[in-house]
C-alpha cells in the first residue's frame, strides 16, 4: 500500500502540482505553492548593456569594451568633467534642499536646454512657442514623446532609420506606436543612402512622424550634409511629416554646440513644428544622473501652453517628478559664462581625443590590410564607427580577441585609447580575412 501511494504521489505531483502523502492509512493532498508567473518567458539580454555584462565576466587581460557609448580617458577610465566638479561645489555651498521639483522640472535647466537647442534669443523662445519638460535623460524624453504621440497623433506611424539605436524600437513599440524603417545606410559606400531615404519618406502617409538623429547618427556616424538636411526639411513640409529629433550628442560630436544643432535649428527656421529629445549624458558626462528634456517647438504660444499641460500629465503618471541634482549641474554650467566657456573647451577635448584615435585606427588598418578602403572610419563622426563587420566576424572579435562590441558591427571609439589601437586593428584584420 505504501509503495502504491509513493508511485501515485509522484505521478500526481508531476501532473497537477500537489504533494501527496499517506497518514494513518489515508491519502492527504497538500497543494504546492506555485508562482502565477511561471509562464513568463526569459527576455533576451539587451544588445548593448549585455555587452558590458559579458565584458565584466571576462578574465582576459587584453579585453576591450567597445560596446556602450560612454566616454573614457586615455587610461580607459570613466571621466568626471572638471566643470561638473566646480558646479557641484557651488551647489553644495548654497546648501540646496532636496524638495521635489515641479513636474516640468527645474526652471533654470529648462531655460538652458532651450537656449542650447535653438540659440539664446531665438524668436521661438521670445514668442513662447516652445514647450519643454525636463525628463529622464534621452530615453525618458523619447518615452514621454512616444506617449504624447500615442494619444494626440493616433494612427500616425513613426519612421526610424535603418539601422538605428536599438532602444528606439522598444520605446515606440511599448507605447503601441507603429514604427517602420526608412533606408539610411549604404553598405557599399559605407555612407548615407540618401536616395533610398528620400524615396521611403516620400512614400510615408501625410502626418507620419520621422525620427531623425540631430548629429552623429547612432550607430553609423553618418550624417546628411547641410544640403541634404535642407532637402529633408523640404520633404517634411511637402508631405506634412512631423520631425522628431533625437539629440544625444550636441557639442560632443564635433566639439561645437552650434554646429551640432544645425539640423533642428534649420527645421525651426523653416517654420516646421518639431519634437526634440535632448540628453546631457554624453556632453556633460552625466550618465548616471539621467538629465534630459523633451522640447516641442510649435506654431503659437497658446498651443505650446496646452501641449506642456499634457506633457506634464503624462510625466506625472510615468515618474511624477524629475531628479534634481543633475539638472542643477547642467543649469549651473550653461547659465554661468565662465563655466560655460570651460565646458566648451572640455567638450572640444573629448571630441578631439575621439577624432585622434579614429585617425590612428584608420592608419593602422591601412598598414595591416592595404587592399581594403578604410577611409570610412574618418568620414564618420561622433562616438561610434560602423565597421561593416558581420555577426560572424563580431563573434570572432569577441571569442578570439576579447573585443566586446554589438553584433551589428558598431564600435564605440570613446572606449578606445592609443595604446589599444594596434591590438584592435589586428583583431579587425584577422576577423575580416578569416571569417
Amino acid at each position: 500500500m505504501l509503495f502504491a501511494l509513493s508511485k501515485m504521489q509522484q505521478a500526481i505531483s508531476r501532473r497537477v502540482g500537489v504533494t501527496v502523502g499517506a497518514s494513518s492509512g489515508r491519502v492527504a493532498l497538500q497543494v504546492r505553492c506555485m508562482s502565477r508567473f511561471t509562464e513568463v518567458a526569459q527576455a533576451p539580454p539587451d544588445p548593448i548593456l549585455g555587452v558590458s555584462e559579458a565584458f565584466r565576466a571576462s578574465t582576459s587581460p587584453s579585453k576591450l569594451n567597445l560596446g556602450v557609448g560612454a566616454y573614457r580617458d586615455e587610461d580607459l577610465k570613466p571621466v568626471v568633467l572638471s566643470v561638473v566638479k566646480k558646479a557641484e561645489g557651488k551647489i553644495f555651498n548654497r546648501n540646496e534642499n532636496k524638495e521635489y521639483l515641479s513636474i516640468e522640472g527645474l526652471e533654470g535647466f529648462r531655460k538652458a536646454t532651450v537656449d542650447l537647442l535653438l540659440g539664446a534669443g531665438h524668436p521661438a523662445i521670445k514668442e513662447g512657442r516652445v514647450a519643454v519638460i525636463q525628463s529622464l535623460s534621452g530615453t525618458g524624453s523619447l518615452r514621454v514623446g512616444a506617449a504624447f504621440l500615442a494619444r494626440f497623433q493616433k494612427g500616425a506611424a513613426v519612421y526610424i532609420s535603418n539601422p538605428t539605436w536599438g532602444n528606439h524600437r522598444n520605446i515606440f513599440g511599448d507605447e503601441n506606436v507603429e514604427w517602420k524603417y526608412y533606408r539610411y545606410f549604404d553598405a557599399d559606400t559605407v555612407g548615407l543612402d540618401f536616395k533610398g531615404m528620400m524615396e521611403d519618406l516620400k512614400a510615408a502617409p501625410p502626418g507620419s512622424v520621422v525620427l531623425l538623429h540631430g548629429c552623429a547618427h547612432n550607430p553609423t556616424g553618418v550624417d546628411p550634409t547641410p544640403e541634404q538636411w535642407n532637402a529633408i526639411a523640404d520633404l517634411c513640409q511637402e508631405r506634412n511629416l512631423l520631425p522628431f529629433f533625437d539629440v544625444a550628442y550636441q557639442g560632443f560630436a564635433t566639439g561645437d554646440l552650434d554646429k551640432d544643432a544645425f539640423a533642428p535649428r534649420l527645421f525651426v527656421d523653416r517654420g516646421l513644428e518639431i519634437m526634440v529629445s535632448q540628453s546631457y549624458s554624453k556632453n556633460l558626462g552625466l550618465y548616471g544622473e539621467r538629465v534630459g528634456a523633451l522640447c516641442m517647438v510649435l506654431k503659437d504660444k497658446e498651443t505650446a501652453t496646452r501641449v506642456l499641460s499634457q506633457l506634464k500629465r503624462l510625466a506625472r503618471a510615468l515618474y511624477s517628478n524629475p531628479p534634481t541634482h543633475g539638472a542643477r549641474i547642467a543649469a549651473e554650467v550653461v547659465n554661468d559664462k565662465e563655466l560655460f566657456d570651460e565646458w566648451k573647451a572640455e567638450m572640444r577635448g573629448m571630441a578631439g581625443r575621439i577624432e585622434r584615435v579614429r585617425g590612428e585606427l584608420q592608419r593602422a588598418l591601412e598598414r595591416k590590410y592595404p587592399d581594403k578602403d578604410w577611409s570610412f572610419i574618418t568620414r564618420q563622426i561622433g562616438m561610434f564607427s560602423f565597421t561593416g563587420l558581420t555577426p560572424a566576424q563580431v563573434d570572432n572579435m569577441t571569442n578570439k580577441h576579447s573585443v566586446y562590441m554589438t553584433r551589428d558591427g558598431r564600435i564605440s571609439l570613446a572606449g578606445l585609447n592609443s595604446a589599444k589601437v594596434e591590438y584592435l586593428a589586428d583583431a579587425i584584420v584577422d576577423s575580416v580575412r578569416n571569417c
